[in-house]
């Protein structure tokens, strides 16, 4: 069969239908879909129906799942969220910038300054312990009890001793210098120490009484007498640092000791002597600087001492603190050229009796003796011995010196 001419026409193009409609079909699956769930889902109250239009016909620019009610609530969400970090709220925990914050190391301050504030009131109480075994308050009561027209010397050397035995370790011992002129109770005074001191501490090796006539005569050679005290100062000393306690050596006439001995007392309070000899009291009576004490009396009469114990805070106190400073540093300048023993010792001055005074020991030595202690009769014993006379007082010569000796002629 023969085949006719061949058309003209172009031939039809070759269809892509299967490329275009499968992406189109699937829009349209996913379109039903999503408005199938719109319609199951149940309308929110207060929510446009799905069909309604927009208000003003307003068209969504982008495709989202999200209902219109969820939009506003995670916008919401997001302010709360940066607000919170920003003004701190209530809920939340607030810090201190770093450089406000407390440094741990001011805990550990605070319990150092706790800790040393313990250890200064147990080192308080313990001094307070030390000084209680001595009976510092007995032993004023019995200085004030016994001894006659003296307050200011009982005082200074009941806060002296009150000092310095308020430790029992020390770095120097204490040298107490009581000076006068005779009779006016330095004697008395060392007796009444000793007495204290083997009555508290209960061993009467640890007070040691040496009269330098006595223990010394004239006789006797000055090295022998240098190498006996040296002796027994050690036997003191060493037994009291084995018993923990404080001895009390009690020096009597030292106006009276060579040179020699003078020498080896200072050598006791050397620094470089053993540990033992550094807690020690040494109380040295001496004559020495009467003279001095007479002269500065009867010159500042209307203004020396009082005999009676006076307010510090008064007028009257200051003035008593200003004579006995005078007094003091006199008799340091005339004892320190004597021996340099005097410039490290605390000095104490007694001061001349008056005649009440001398009355008031009349007395004493009465009633110790069996008498009665009549006032008149004291009087007119008082009356028998001499006296300076200076601005209207009347000051013993020789003190308390000869009481003994008239009350035995009764």
């Amino acid at each position: 069969m023969d085949r006719g001419p061949p058309s003209l026409e172009p031939a039809a193009p070759r269809t892509r239908g299967p490329c275009v409609i499968a992406p189109v079909r699937a829009v349209l699956r996913l379109r039903r879909r999503v408005c199938l769930l719109r319609k199951r889902r149940p309308p929110l109250p207060g929510a446009p129906e799905a069909g309604a239009p927009r208000a003003g016909g307003e068209q969504p620019r982008f495709f989202t799942f999200d209902g219109a009610a969820e939009l506003p609530s995670r916008a919401s969400r997001k302010k709360r969220r940066r607000s919170r970090a920003v003004l701190y709220p209530e809920s939340s925990r607030k810090y201190l910038p770093r450089a406000e914050r407390r440094s741990r190391a001011q805990h550990c301050l605070l319990l150092l300054v706790a800790i040393v504030g313990f250890q200064v009131l147990n080192a308080i109480e313990n001094l307070d312990d030390n000084a209680q075994r001595y009976d510092l308050d007995g032993l004023e009561k019995a200085l004030q009890r016994a001894v006659f027209g003296q307050p200011a010397a009982i005082r200074r050397i009941v806060a002296l001793l009150r000092d310095y035995l308020a430790t029992h370790v020390h770095s120097r011992p204490l040298l107490l210098a009581l000076h006068g002129p005779s009779g006016v109770g330095k004697s008395h005074v060392g007796r009444l120490l000793a007495r204290h001191f083997r009555a508290v501490l209960d061993d009467g090796a640890l007070v040691l009484q040496y009269h330098a006539r006595h223990h010394c005569p004239e006789l006797r050679g000055a090295q022998a007498c240098r190498e006996e005290l040296a002796q027994r100062v050690a036997d003191v000393v060493a037994r009291a640092e084995a018993e923990e306690k404080t001895p009390l050596l009690v020096l009597d006439e030292v106006e009276a000791m060579a040179p020699t001995l003078l020498d080896e007392v200072h050598g006791f309070l050397q620094p470089q002597r053993s540990r033992q000899f550094h807690s020690a009291i040494y109380v040295l009576l001496s004559g020495a600087g009467g003279g001095e004490i007479t002269r500065f009396v009867l010159q500042n009469a209307s203004r020396a001492l009082p005999q009676q114990p006076r307010p510090e805070g008064g007028h009257e106190g200051r003035e008593e603190g200003r004579a006995e400073e005078e007094l003091r540093a006199t008799l340091r300048g005339v004892l320190t050229r004597e021996h340099p023993l005097w410039k490290s010792a605390a000095i104490v001055p007694f001061l001349l009796l008056d005649k009440w005074d001398v009355v008031n020991c009349f007395r004493e030595e009465m009633a110790g003796e069996g008498f009665f202690p009549e006032q008149a009769r004291a009087e007119r014993l008082a009356a028998q011995l001499s006296y300076y006379r200076v601005s209207g007082r009347e000051y013993s010569v020789t003190g308390c010196k000869q009481v003994v000796s008239k009350v035995n002629l009764l």
